[in-house]
């Protein structure tokens, strides 16, 4: 057992009751089993959980609703699993889901993970995305500074020019000034052109 899977069964342990379920999802390597548990009624929601991350890590793509569903819950430690798993199935529709769930302003104190998880993606959809996020959360009173800290990050690894407007605004606000700083230091160079505009 890897020390990821071993995290994510201990933390499931006290929740299930120490049910023998649990250790026989851990361990198992039938898939079929695992996929089918997931579609089963009646499941509680951590056998599902535990199901669909070992799919996931396996690259099973019949995991993908059910981490979508749990990268956006209320618990942090779910969503931590499933962008985790996710990250590991290499699903293409991964980064469009995660972008969905990043940029809805109904659950945006759920959008942490999502964030991380479009960053360590280098998708299509990763910059947009968290360039959109990010100027929604430079308000004056926006409560979710921990994912518009995610986002500056995000962007500066990405090291897209495209975030450099976002990346200047976020500098007046003290808490995300200084990764500021650090993101607009990656990003490519601007050039002139001939008429002495920066592109």
């Amino acid at each position: 057992m890897d020390e990821e899977l071993r995290s994510v069964t201990e933390r499931l342990r006290a929740e299930s009751g120490a049910s023998p379920l649990l250790d026989r999802l851990a361990a198992t390597g039938d898939v079929d089993e695992l996929a089918a548990l997931l579609t089963e009624p009646g499941q509680p929601l951590w056998a599902r959980e535990l199901a669909a991350y070992r799919l996931g890590v396996a690259g099973d793509r019949r995991a993908f609703e059910a981490l979508v569903l749990l990268l956006n819950h209320r618990d942090p430690a779910r969503c931590a699993t499933a962008a985790h798993a996710l990250a590991a199935l290499g699903d293409p529709r991964t980064a469009r889901a995660a972008a969905a769930l990043a940029t809805n302003e109904l659950r945006v104190a759920y959008a942490l993970h999502p964030v991380r998880l479009l960053a360590a993606l280098r998708a299509p959809e990763s910059a947009p995305a968290l360039i959109t996020t990010l100027e929604r959360r430079l308000g004056p009173r926006d409560p979710y500074r921990a994912v518009a800290l995610a986002c500056v990050e995000g962007l500066g690894g990405l090291g897209d020019a495209r975030a450099r407007p976002v990346l200047t605004a976020a500098l007046a606000h003290p808490v995300l000034a200084e990764a500021a700083v650090r993101a607009l230091a990656r990003l490519p160079e601007q050039r002139e052109s001939p008429s002495g505009v920066r592109d």
